[in-house]
């Protein structure tokens, strides 16, 4: 009985070292990736230009120059206080999520998952976080989106923009785009782990153990596991990125409304929208993640070894 007991503690206090081990990454993957993000949205949300007018952006570059000229480089980083107070949970609850996933899918605690069951922990993970992820997108994106040069800017902050649209709307338009986050969220979270797990096996010597993975193979499962997530990602996201910065209703019926506009406006190349600096994040930004991750994990070992 004592030793069921003491099983049963120590799974659930690894859920814990996941729990603070996945804040860890998270805070390391909003650093290294708020710059393209900025871009990334920008780009998915501007108008369509009139007739023999130009785009206010060209591309990811165009974008990128643009916004260091007119806002400087902290221009990049518009909108990183909200990711940053809402990534360390957000990333805790992820990870979280993702171990009691493995966890209610295994008879016994060293049975071996599937990819099917890993990307089922994954997706769960999706599901937990979705709550924290909704208003910390709301507000970066409409910080992202505010241009110093449409004159001055609506939100001075993303404790502004809380209370503003909580004062417009309440607590629904601070959540405003939670179905769309779940639509992205689900299937991208269950690819990213099931990735990364499946890639960790792989990379792992025969005979060796995976805990004892170079900095590079782990850099590269964790890239990779973003690359993977953002390929499944993108189309929602899109439509996610404009139902929140939308204004009040544009968009009646939701997500089914932004992308009846976009397919009509522009078509299908609509969804794709922002492609090549989520890609050009995705790997860097994720890789960072999982190495924050592992680091702490092993940190944790190692002073508690016990646990």
């Amino acid at each position: 009985m004592g030793d069921k007991h003491n099983d049963s503690s120590k799974h659930y206090l690894g859920l814990v070292k996941n729990f603070l081990a996945g804040g860890v990454g998270g805070v390391c993957t909003v650093f290294t990736g708020q710059p393209l993000d900025t871009i990334k949205v920008r780009l998915q949300t501007m108008p369509k230009p009139p007739p023999g007018q130009l785009p206010a952006y060209t591309g990811t570059w165009d974008c990128a120059k643009k916004t260091i000229m007119k806002e400087g480089v902290t221009g990049l980083y518009k909108g990183m206080a909200a990711p940053i107070a809402g990534v360390t949970p957000m990333f805790a609850v992820c990870f979280f999520g993702f171990g009691l996933g493995q966890k209610l899918q295994k008879k016994h605690p060293d049975d071996k998952l599937t990819l099917f069951q890993l990307f089922n922990a994954g997706a769960l993970a999706g599901v937990f976080t979705t709550a924290i992820m909704t208003p910390g997108e709301r507000i970066k994106c409409l910080l992202q989106v505010q241009s110093h040069s449409t004159g001055p800017p609506k939100y001075k902050g993303p404790v502004d923009v809380a209370k503003k649209l909580y004062r417009e709307g309440g607590i629904r338009s601070i959540y405003k785009g939670t179905c769309a986050t779940l639509l992205r969220d689900i299937p991208a979270s269950g690819m990213y782990f099931m990735t990364y797990e499946w890639l960790q096996q792989v990379l792992t010597p025969e005979g060796g153990s995976r805990t004892n993975l170079s900095v590079g193979r782990t850099l590269f499962a964790g890239g990779m596991a973003g690359v993977f997530n953002w390929l499944v990602a993108i189309p929602p996201d899109v439509l996610k990125s404009r139902l929140q910065t939308a204004p009040e209703g544009m968009y009646p019926r939701g997500i089914r409304d932004v992308f009846a506009h976009a397919m009509r406006e522009e078509g299908i190349r609509a969804m794709y929208k922002g492609t090549v600096p989520v890609m050009l994040r995705a790997f860097p930004a994720n890789a960072a993640c999982f190495l924050g991750f592992e680091v702490t994990m092993k940190a944790f070992n190692y002073i508690l070894p016990e646990l």
